[in-house]
């Protein structure tokens, strides 16, 4: 039962990262890729009926943890406490930079907005790669499962741990890009003219980028965790995903040179769920790993809550869970086709 719910809990943040982080790329370009305010208003209506819909699987994610892992989410919740605080300030951010910038017809008021949303959208995958990159790497829990970290220490290799450190910055630099490009292919399906044509450059430029970071990313990762590659051979779920992200990372390559927009979106879109799964398959049982006392560790067998509670959500979990994933699919169905600029006056 633990591990059914520890997958379910990967499940929740894999989709989280794949449904909001393609508004999240999108927002970090739109200064790029769109250069006039009818444009800009083309990038806000290509992810206006999904962006408040997608920071759901967020919470969903939170919920899990709360029924399932309550001494994951508190040790989690007080030692990252600085860093959650910075995350929950830059989704704010974002909501409010695509609501509030056409209440005014000024530029300087468009454009202070419009800038608030791009750095806001960046610093949130940022964060959120730094997150995954502590859970990896590991924090100092004590006996008692608690831990408490700076915001930073030392980017030495040998130095204390920081909640951003050398190691974790890469991984958020990683995620920052990996995203990027990801909002990039969903700006080329989801668009059409000049901020078509910009974003397809902007991924063909990124893509190398992606590649890149991703090796410098899975060298320091087997550095900081070596135990993560017995998990990779061990076990054949963990194959499978990795199979997945290397599948789709091609195919995002391919199917974007041929011009097959939709392709290579879900070619992004199956790298970053193959990705997190393949992750969470070698960390498993681990949820909180702790350094230098792995003994120490939080993970799905001694963090969760009763039989009888997990038993019991698994009842209501399907429902919510099938409903979320109509209401997205039945989003994308009424607003499939490209995206247009909405007439001045009337949103965004």
């Amino acid at each position: 039962m633990e591990a059914l719910w520890f997958a379910i809990a990967s499940v929740m943040v894999a989709l989280y990262v794949v449904l909001d982080g393609f508004d999240f790329g999108a927002g970090i370009l739109h200064l790029f890729v769109a250069r006039e305010d009818r444009e800009r208003r083309q990038v806000l209506s290509a992810i206006g009926p999904y962006w408040d819909g997608n920071e759901v699987w967020l919470l969903a994610a939170g919920g899990v943890l709360f029924l399932a892992f309550p001494k994951v989410l508190a040790s989690g919740l007080s030692g990252f406490y600085l860093a959650i605080f910075l995350l929950l300030w830059v989704l704010l951010l974002r909501g409010i930079g695509i609501e509030f910038r056409s209440h005014v017809a000024d530029r300087m008021w468009r454009g202070f907005w419009d800038a608030t949303f791009a750095l806001a959208s960046l610093l949130a995958p940022v964060l959120l790669g730094a997150a995954l990159g502590n859970l990896v790497r590991g924090v100092p829990l004590d006996e008692e499962g608690w831990f408490g970290l700076s915001l930073f220490d030392s980017f030495s290799p040998f130095g204390a741990l920081g909640i951003l450190d050398w190691y974790t910055v890469l991984a958020g630099v990683f995620a920052l890009v990996a995203i990027t490009h990801h909002g990039a292919l969903f700006l080329v399906w989801k668009t059409d003219g000049p901020v078509q044509a910009r974003s397809r450059t902007a991924a063909a430029r990124l893509f190398p980028l992606v590649v890149g970071l991703w090796i410098a990313a899975s060298a320091a990762t087997l550095s900081v965790a070596p135990l993560l590659l017995e998990g990779l051979r061990a076990r054949p779920l963990a194959w499978i995903s990795s199979a997945l992200f290397l599948a789709g990372l091609a195919t995002s390559f391919l199917a974007r040179r041929a011009g097959r927009d939709l392709a290579a979106f879900l070619g992004s879109c199956a790298f970053l769920l193959g990705l997190l799964a393949a992750t969470a398959a070698a960390l498993y049982p681990t949820m909180i790993r702790a350094v230098p006392d792995a003994a120490r560790s939080l993970t799905a067998l001694n963090s969760a809550a009763s039989p009888e509670a997990l038993e019991k959500g698994l009842y209501w979990w399907p429902i919510g869970f099938v409903l979320a994933l109509g209401y997205a699919a039945l989003l994308f169905r009424l607003h499939r086709g490209k995206a247009q600029a909405a007439p001045e006056g009337e949103g965004y």
